[in-house]
């Protein structure tokens, strides 16, 4: 096979290394971790002394609210992690026994996946908020009619984009490879 000429070489390398560019970002989404930790144990905070005065409802959505936090915080790993070794460099931290069974293993596809199922997720966790306060006579707190069939409806178009990707990766995986 001919060499390249030393100019399209060099800017090949070039073009490939720019990828680090990316590290920054993914620097910040640790940073961002650390913020979304912060806000948690704040949360933490609030509710776990009114534990004995809360209601049943208000204790679950005490809870809901710390697992959406939850499930934030688990997207933004998957995306760390996984954007990381999809598009900068792959992890080399070898087999330990608490390296999570799809690090290394999330393509482009199963990312797009995973997002969306978080977000799914996210999104019916505060609407079931959104809705417990309501059915609780805490309307004055609750938002208006109009947003709250805004919140359906972009839950709904998340939903209905999560079954969309997944048909389209379904239908990609049966197609021949060209």
């Amino acid at each position: 096979m001919a060499e390249k000429p030393s100019l399209e070489a060099r800017f090949e390398r070039g073009l490939f290394a720019s990828r680090w560019l990316m590290a920054p970002m993914y620097l910040g989404l640790v940073v961002s971790l650390a913020m979304l930790l912060v806000i948690f144990l704040k949360e933490l905070a609030y509710y776990a002394p009114k534990a004995f005065s809360l209601t049943a409802d208000q204790g679950i959505l005490a809870v809901l609210t710390l697992i959406d936090l939850s499930l934030a915080a688990n997207l933004l790993l998957i995306v760390l992690f996984s954007g990381y070794e999809n598009f900068v460099s792959k992890l080399e931290i070898g087999e330990t026994a608490d390296r999570p069974d799809w690090m290394g293993t999330v393509d482009f596809s199963g990312l797009k996946m995973k997002l969306i199922a978080s977000i799914v997720a996210i999104s019916g966790i505060h609407l079931l908020k959104v809705f417990m306060a309501l059915g609780k006579g805490e309307a004055a707190n609750a938002p208006g009619t109009d947003t709250l069939r805004w919140m359906v409806v972009i839950h709904l178009t998340f939903v209905i984009s999560g079954v969309l990707l997944a048909l389209m990766d379904w239908l990609t995986a049966r197609t021949d490879k060209h």
